[in-house]
């Protein structure tokens, strides 16, 4: 029986956060499952023990594109840019590469690449709507894995099918969130059921031999690593590097006093981000009894839908702003985006970023 160390317990979150409801009702009624965060003391990984694979059935409602922003094109530019000098222009596989914005920006630099991803929909005859194995014949230079790692419940087991599926050799790209990052912001909006695993730079230097580069990007939340396929072991705990998981996780929620939620309460409050982060936030400050007016997107797929639990309906930034009045409070999910929100808003607002609070 493997030996766990407890971090970190929540209950009852929705099991996609990124999945859009068409009814507040049926937003607030989606499924949840409970989140029991715990360190592998055999392994060192850091996991939810209560994770449920049989629920998570992705389909066309789940939406999580983040490339319509200029920052976040530029962070995928500065991910292109590491893929092309570590693993060369040719022969790259993209595995999990989801609606091929990233695959499809690769192509348009002349790097020949090939994506694999079983909930693909489009048309791209370069992507293929199926998992990346051993009996297709491919053997790829470079394989890249752009946060679909946290989603799998076994990643070592994972990792060990795709050196197999690669003929035991080639190069990969991992990028997943970074764990240190959330601990050290406290950032208990960015835990979710539906990463069942969170990732430290650590694990990877103990699941590879061979490291090639590893780096932080995106303001430092997301951490990559480029390693040698051959080079995969069985990762090992290491007393040295244990988790420091703080005991005041949850100061930044609970330690707002009443007076200043009171003051808040009687401004209008907006959410700028209908993803991840936003679903969290609004949910757990709605259990402390603040609640959010506005969630605003600018993902086009999102606006007019529900977020799950809290069954709030998402705008688009004019719709928003037309309510709007100078000075009310809108909560940024993510500083990476606090200038661009500005500038979409004449920087007339009360911008608060929940990762900086």
């Amino acid at each position: 029986m493997k030996t766990l160390r407890d971090l970190y317990s929540i209950e009852q979150l929705p099991i996609f956060q990124n999945r859009m409801y068409d009814n507040e009702a049926e937003a607030i009624g989606c499924p949840k499952g409970d989140v029991r965060l715990v360190e592998d003391m055999e392994t060192g990984l850091v996991y939810n023990a209560l994770f449920n694979p049989e629920l998570m059935v992705y389909d066309a409602h789940y939406q999580n594109e983040q490339a319509l922003s200029p920052l976040f094109q530029d962070h995928l530019k500065c991910v292109a840019e590491i893929v092309e000098q570590s693993m060369g222009r040719d022969g790259l596989v993209e595995v999990g590469c989801g609606k091929g914005y990233f695959l499809e920006k690769l192509l348009e630099k002349g790097i020949d690449i090939i994506g694999f991803d079983p909930a693909y929909e489009g048309t791209n005859s370069r992507i293929e709507s199926h998992y990346f194995e051993s009996a297709l014949g491919i053997k790829a230079n470079g394989i890249i894995l752009r946060h679909v790692l946290e989603h799998i419940q076994d990643p070592f087991d994972f990792l060990v099918q795709l050196k197999e599926a690669n003929g035991g050799s080639g190069l990969i790209y991992i990028e997943v969130p970074d764990f240190d990052w959330i601990c050290s912001r406290r950032a208990w909006f960015d835990i979710f059921y539906e990463h069942v695993n969170y990732f430290r730079r650590e694990n990877f230097y103990r699941m590879f031999g061979n490291v090639i580069d590893s780096g932080a990007v995106f303001g430092d939340q997301y951490l990559y690593v480029v390693a040698d396929l051959s080079s995969l072991r069985q990762p090992e705990y290491d007393s040295l590097h244990t988790v420091e998981f703080p005991n005041d996780f949850l100061c930044c929620l609970e330690g707002e006093n009443r007076a200043e939620q009171c003051r808040t309460a009687q401004n209008q409050q907006a959410i700028w981000g209908g993803a991840s982060k936003g679903v969290i936030f609004s949910l757990l400050k709605k259990r402390e009894g603040i609640s959010i007016n506005t969630v605003i997107d600018i993902n086009p797929a999102k606006q007019g839908k529900y977020l799950p639990a809290t069954g709030l309906k998402v705008s688009s930034p004019a719709d928003a702003l037309l309510t709007l009045v100078s000075g009310s409070t809108i909560w940024v999910m993510n500083s990476n985006y606090l200038q661009e929100i500005k500038n979409m808003t004449g920087n007339t607002f009360n911008y608060r970023c929940i990762d900086n609070e």
